[in-house]
């Protein structure tokens, strides 16, 4: 069994990953075998994030803030709120957008599952690992 605790077990360790966008608190990694990844992310306020996790699959579930999804292909903008949970089962090109003053909380899942280090890439991506 695997017991973590956010505060306890992960802020403030390598698996608290912070950019000028985003901070990302992994709480379980591929080390852990569970074959995907959660993470709690914090998409900081008035962000745009231009995002293709064309090596993931993610599912997301807003559970706080506000923003919205923005679908690269056709312009397809998704208000995203509290209880607004997401899937880029297509490796969806798309921008996540914090709105201004608000911070969203996101808990998001990977398959396959990140290592712990990631950051996206000049196309918005993670690599696989090696």
């Amino acid at each position: 069994m695997i017991v973590k605790n956010l505060y306890d077990d992960v802020i403030g360790t390598d698996a608290d990953v912070d950019s000028a966008q985003w901070n990302s608190r992994r709480l379980l990694l591929a080390s852990d075998g569970m074959g995907f990844s959660l993470h709690d992310t914090l998409i900081k306020a008035g962000e745009d994030l231009h995002l293709w996790y064309k090596n993931h699959l993610e599912a997301v579930y807003c559970i706080e803030g506000e923003g919205e999804i923005v679908e690269k292909k056709d312009g397809t903008v998704h208000p995203i709120r509290e209880g607004t949970v997401y899937a880029l089962n297509e490796h969806d090109q798309h921008i996540l957008r914090a709105n201004k003053g608000v911070q969203m909380r996101m808990v998001c899942v990977f398959n396959p599952p990140v290592t712990g280090r990631e950051v996206h890439d000049e196309d918005g991506s993670y690599k696989l690992p090696e």
